[in-house]
This record gives structure tokens, C-alpha cells and sequence, in this order.
């Protein structure tokens, strides 16, 4: 059974920074691609990035310049350092994978930006 935990949420103040970490209980390179999302307060689950097999990434138009999704393949690992943080990242933050059309889902890691 696949299982992703994310690690690595918390308080920061506003313009701070955190890097959360998702850590698959298998090969990440098994998967299509491997990627976050967020879901704040009383909205939508919604897409922040994502990096597949072949190492490319995508992001949320909005967040570009600020979040980077990196992966170490050696630790089954996928990183998101989040720059710059704003009340509005505030989010339970979801790693997602998904090998053809099976999705896995982390328990999320909530993030707080706030002063």
C-alpha cells in the first residue's frame, strides 16, 4: 500500500519560509508524477506543484517565484520550500501522487502564516 507522509509544517510569520517534505513508502520514480496542494479554510483543495518522472515541473501561476518542488529520489523524498510566506498561504498542505490513474494522498501537514 503506497503511503506519502508529509513533514515539516507550522508557524512562520509573514516573508518567512518553510520546506515541507513528502516521503513515499515506495520508489518515487514508480509514480507519473508527484506533486502538493492545499486546501485553506472553508475553500477548495487546489493545485500549488508538481514534478513528474521525468523531472518537470509545474506550478500554480501564482505562486511561480515563490514556491520551488525539488525530489531526491535516493530518499523517496519531494520538497516544497516555500519563500516569502503570506496569511494567505495559510493551508492544510496535501502531497499527492499518481501512478496511471490511481491517485495516492498524504494526511497533510497544516502551514499557519501569521504574526
Amino acid at each position: 500500500q503506497v503511503q506519502l507522509v508529509e513533514l515539516g509544517g507550522g508557524l512562520v510569520q509573514p516573508g518567512g519560509s518553510l520546506r515541507l517534505s513528502c516521503v513515499a513508502s515506495e520508489n518515487i520514480f514508480n509514480f507519473n508524477g508527484v506533486g502538493w496542494f492545499r486546501q485553506a479554510p472553508g475553500k477548495e483543495r487546489e493545485f500549488v506543484a508538481s514534478i513528474n518522472v521525468g523531472g518537470r515541473t509545474q506550478y500554480e501561476d501564482s505562486l511561480k517565484g515563490r514556491f520551488t518542488i525539488s525530489r531526491d529520489g535516493a530518499k523517496k523524498t519531494v520538497y516544497l520550500q516555500m519563500n516569502g510566506l503570506k496569511p494567505e498561504d495559510t493551508a492544510v498542505y496535501y502531497c499527492h501522487a499518481n501512478r496511471l490513474t490511481r491517485h495516492f494522498w498524504g494526511q497533510g501537514t497544516p502551514v499557519t502564516v501569521s504574526s
